[in-house]
């Protein structure tokens, strides 16, 4: 009945709209200016152009995301050149930079990310990405590689999500709504509130995704509640963000080669005494209430001060195949810099000081798991985890040149204690005062075109979910991974801005590398596999085919990114197993990304997107590979006025090609479950309304 309503409300609107008066206004044109020539990038601070950034930043801009399903960031963090983004089930997401998801079986890890300059890693090194709503955002910038001095430890990069809204001269206000669904009983709605000024902004908006799923225990449901906002003052400016998302997903589990292509709908099923994720009703629940500020201080025309705030409280329950878990989390996070910034003579001089905390405390209670519901007590453990870091940060701009250098001082401290274990003492680990400088020189050919260099350490400590994995022994004796990266790379247009590139060669020498095993019940833990050698190209190059706003085609964009990977590991002996010389697992050698966006006069507009992953290794060993898989995702769509209310009608397809492909994998997985098929062909229609 829910779905007949919402497919009675989107029919009527299109009607409605086929006989409205169109009104060529400016609020209603699409931007179709898809040039980064003026875009400001704000990766370690450095508010320039991105092709005058000395570091390797990809930018996801607002009209990317509306190129794109509404329901996922997925599509658009692809399309970038080396970032793999990947789901394992609807609502399950693992990201990887660089091939940093060698160590993360799930979620986000390696991987710092902050919303308006706000933490939303905590201090045990997770990041629940799957709790933002993608429509709530209006861009992003993923920063590659080791990225220390202002972000501190890491060796995969950052990913900073924006939402801020600008001031505006006049009072105004504005509503928006949408609704859309499509296949396995997809439902996405949206409403919101924005108020703008000349000082102040604020935004409060609803969001509703549900999903049936494609494979059997693979529904979910996400809600989400969002307020943010802006206040100008003289000489400050406060920023802020609350939200609250209670998030349910389904965890169908994987299969071996043979049964994703016998039934690729199937759920995990039992093996032996195991019984399968059907029978255990396995699954995720996450409610999660989350507050943050950021206050903005200029003290003078040279100094100022810049500090966030973060307190969150996670509530997490996951019935699993062998275990049923509670964890409550609690998590705090300050970050501070001080800006001195200075122009004297042609020299422009920045310097900037500051550090960062990030505290975690989780209770986690763990119990057999009688058909999806608590059993008999296993354990109760005690955890908190702290990570800080203080850095100093030079940049100086003189006529063509650029020089970015920093170093960070890194510090994590996890004390554990069973609680459950008579007269036990709590357990501590510590990884204390770890340098890691990063240095970057850029060179502007001419204004069109930029070189740069840069040489960077990176160092990352085992998150909590390493240190306390699946198999609920504290592993204390694993060790952080660390490496230098050495990087080199042009970018920037040719052919009165027609031509957009972007090229890079890397070299990182990983060591301590962290690597996933499974245990004869499947439960995971981490151990340090050696070193790596991962060296990489990455290609990106935009072409404006067609500009010509009289038109009635009056654009065209074809746009490719490619990253090649042969990464391999340097030595890597696992008890009497030498994996020296093997592919890195879990990180395909090539993978390519094309797409074509177009537009008309009468604002249709129409995107394409074509992946081509090859295959990749699915265990240390390299005995099983998946084969090359082909996606093709599309989107039209069209943007109208009725009766002064912006319309935006869209539908899309993913998978056209209905591939039999797993779009997240179960690396190392015990008796070769290595799979986690994504949904076949499948569609989705909606409409929004913004007034």
């Amino acid at each position: 009945m829910r779905m007949k309503l919402f497919f009675y409300f989107l029919f009527t609107c299109i009607c409605y709209s086929s006989f409205a008066q169109q009104r060529n206004i400016d609020s209603l044109k699409r931007n179709t200016d898809s040039s980064l020539n003026e875009v400001v990038v704000t990766a370690f601070q450095s508010k320039v152009r991105w092709k005058d950034a000395p570091v390797s930043v990809a930018v996801i801009m607002q009209k990317d995301l509306q190129n794109i399903s509404n329901t996922s960031l997925l599509p658009a963090i692809n399309a970038v050149t080396g970032v793999r983004m990947e789901e394992r089930s609807p609502g399950s997401y693992r990201l990887s930079i660089r091939g940093s998801t060698l160590r993360s079986p799930f979620g986000v890890r390696n991987v710092k990310i902050y919303w308006n300059d706000i933490p939303l890693t905590d201090g045990g090194g997770n990041t629940y990405l799957n709790l933002i709503d993608v429509n709530q955002l209006t861009g992003a910038e993923i920063i590659k590689g080791p990225s220390a001095s202002m972000y501190g430890a890491g060796t995969g990069g950052v990913l900073l999500l924006k939402s801020s809204q600008p001031f505006l001269p006049s009072f105004s206000n504005s509503f928006n709504a949408s609704v859309s669904g499509g296949s396995f009983n997809l439902l996405n709605e949206q409403t919101g509130f924005t108020h703008q000024q000349n000082n102040f902004t604020t935004s409060m908006q609803q969001s509703h995704l549900q999903s049936d799923g494609y494979r059997q225990q693979s529904a979910m449901r996400k809600d989400v509640v969002k307020w943010d906002g802006s206040l100008q003052l003289k000489d400050q400016q406060l920023n802020f963000i609350f939200f609250y998302t209670d998030l349910f997903y389904q965890t169908p589990g994987g299969l071996t080669k043979a049964q994703m292509f016998q039934d690729p709908q199937l759920a995990r099923p039992a093996a032996g005494s195991i019984p399968g994720a059907v029978q255990q009703q396995a699954a995720i629940y996450n409610k999660t209430l989350f507050g943050g500020l950021n206050h903005q201080y200029k003290i003078s025309e040279s100094f100022s001060t810049e500090t966030s705030l973060m307190l969150n409280h996670t509530s997490f329950t996951n019935p699993f195949i062998t275990n049923y878990e509670n964890r409550d989390e609690t998590n705090a996070a300050v970050r501070t810099k001080i800006i001195f910034h200075k122009k004297i003579s042609a020299i422009d001089f920045q310097w900037i000081t500051g550090g960062e905390w990030l505290y975690n405390h989780s209770r986690i209670d763990d119990y057999t798991n009688q058909n999806g519901y608590a059993g008999t007590l296993q354990l109760k453990d005690d955890v908190y985890a702290n990570q800080w870091f203080g850095f100093s940060q030079v940049q100086i701009n003189y006529e063509r040149w650029t020089l970015n250098a920093g170093i960070s001082l890194n510090n994590q401290m996890m004390h554990y204690k069973r609680l459950t274990d008579v007269n036990t003492n709590y357990v501590n680990t510590n990884n204390q005062n770890v340098i890691t400088p990063r240095i970057a020189l850029l060179y502007k050919i001419n204004q069109h075109i930029s070189l740069y260099s840069l040489a960077a350490k990176g160092f990352s400590p085992p998150s909590l979910a390493e240190v306390h994995p699946q198999d609920r022994i504290f592993h204390s004796e694993l060790q952080p991974e660390y490496g230098w990266n050495l990087e080199t790379a042009i970018k920037g247009d040719i052919l009165n801005h027609r031509l957009q590139f972007d090229f890079a060669l890397y070299d990182f020498e990983l060591k301590d590398a962290i690597v996933i095993r499974n245990n004869a019940q499947g439960a995971q833990y981490f151990v340090n596999a050696g070193s790596a050698s991962e060296k990489g190209i990455e290609l990106w190059v935009k072409y404006n085919l067609i500009n010509q706003p009289n038109n009635f085609l009056k654009v065209i964009d074809v746009w490719s990114s490619y990253t090649y990977q042969p990464y391999y590991f340097n030595s890597y002996v696992q008890g009497t197993n030498n994996y020296a010389g093997n592919a890195v697992t879990g990180v395909p050698k090539n993978n390519l990304v094309t797409g074509i966006d177009a537009a008309t006069k009468n604002n249709f507009y129409l995107n394409i997107q074509y992946t081509q992953t090859s295959s990749l290794p699915l265990d240390d060993a390299n005995d099983e590979f998946t084969s090359v898989s082909h996606l093709l995702q599309l989107k039209l769509g069209k943007h109208l006025t009725m009766h002064k209310t912006l319309v935006h009608v869209f539908a899309g397809a993913d998978n056209l090609l209905n591939e039999v492909y797993s779009l997240g994998n179960d690396i190392n997985a015990v008796a070769k479950r290595f799979y986690n098929p994504a949904a076949g062909r499948n569609y989705y229609v909606g409409v929004s309304l913004k007034l």
